[in-house]
């Protein structure tokens, strides 16, 4: 069944799934009546027939689906919206436009790093920090967490908080113009939403270090090679269909034991990564604010090199 599309009153497309309005409409009308929209509920299978499989895709507002204050909030809920519909059996997740995601929105999180990047921040400062910095990992986790496979299509670049994200889905996919970079280090910042408590578990150790202490760009055949992705195709498009194609492989099969394949392979991580969040949360929250933090943040919007000094 290809779930239909229907006009929201505000003037977007508001999505159905499988051709009944979805309980979470009311947060699909939200997102779209917002400028500050940071994803698009969308249901898969506007070219094939996906049974059971629907999409998530990032829109922005930020360039190249940078991850903005919207994006934070609202993400679990999308997740959490599909996980509870026993009729989406798999769930793919893309980027809009020319790029899956640049990952943090900077420019647009200055009220979290502001506060604890000022002269003698104390502990108040700090303690919020923590917490906005557990919700960020939250909604990562959210991902991780649920219970519905989930595929993820990559095309263009894929940077930081992009990589955090797609670390948390079940398969990657990525196209032949796909790039990828852990490029935290770049900015004078210790990853701490996923990546380091993840793709321990999916890539060698020697290759995690590698691209984690260079910050350096790899593209889709090296990232392949290394199994940070499960297969490169020539085109986006092409990506997406192998992913929609997967999907549908998978909505095929009992949704229950699919659920306790995920469970049970879950469980061999799951305390592994939190206790991974849990201590570069404290990390980041004591130690982030530096000068070379300001550095990197200023050389970034320069488009320069930064020139750091360990202070």
């Amino acid at each position: 069944m290809v779930p239909a599309r229907g006009k929201s009153e505000f003037g977007g497309f508001c999505p159905k799934l499988h051709g009944a309005q979805h309980e979470g409409v009311d947060f699909s009308r939200r997102l779209w009546a917002s400028e500050e929209i940071a994803l698009e509920l969308i249901a898969a299978g506007t070219a094939i027939d996906y049974d059971g499989a629907s999409g998530v895709t990032l829109i922005g507002p930020g360039k190249g689906n940078a991850m903005g204050p919207a994006f934070w909030a609202e993400l679990p809920e999308v997740f959490e919206k599909l996980d509870a519909d026993p009729e989406v059996r798999a769930i793919v997740l893309t980027g809009s436009g020319r790029n899956f995601s640049y990952g943090l929105d900077i420019a647009a999180m200055g009220d979290t790093l502001g506060p604890v990047m000022g002269d003698g921040a104390t502990a108040k400062p700090r303690t919020d920090f923590h917490a906005r910095l557990k919700t960020m990992q939250h909604t990562i986790t959210a991902v991780a967490d649920c219970r519905t496979p989930t595929i993820a299509a990559v095309h263009g670049w894929c940077i930081g908080g992009g990589v955090d994200l797609i670390s948390a889905v079940d398969i990657r996919y990525a196209s032949a113009d796909a790039k990828f970079s852990v490029r935290e280090v770049k900015l004078a910042i210790v990853a701490d939403v996923g990546s380091l408590a993840r793709l321990p578990l999916i890539l060698s150790e020697g290759h995690l270090r590698e691209l984690a202490l260079t910050g350096k760009d790899i593209d889709s055949e090296h990232a392949a090679r290394i199994g940070l992705v499960n297969d490169v195709y020539e085109t986006p498009e092409a990506t997406l269909a192998a992913a929609h194609a997967t999907a549908a492989e998978i909505a095929a099969n009992p949704p229950l034991v699919v659920q306790g394949i995920k469970d049970v392979l879950d469980e061999q991580r799951t305390a592994q990564v939190a206790a991974s969040l849990r201590y570069v949360a404290a990390w980041n929250s004591a130690f982030l604010p530096s000068k070379d933090l300001g550095e990197g943040i200023k050389a970034m919007f320069e488009k320069r090199p930064p020139q750091f000094t360990g202070e």
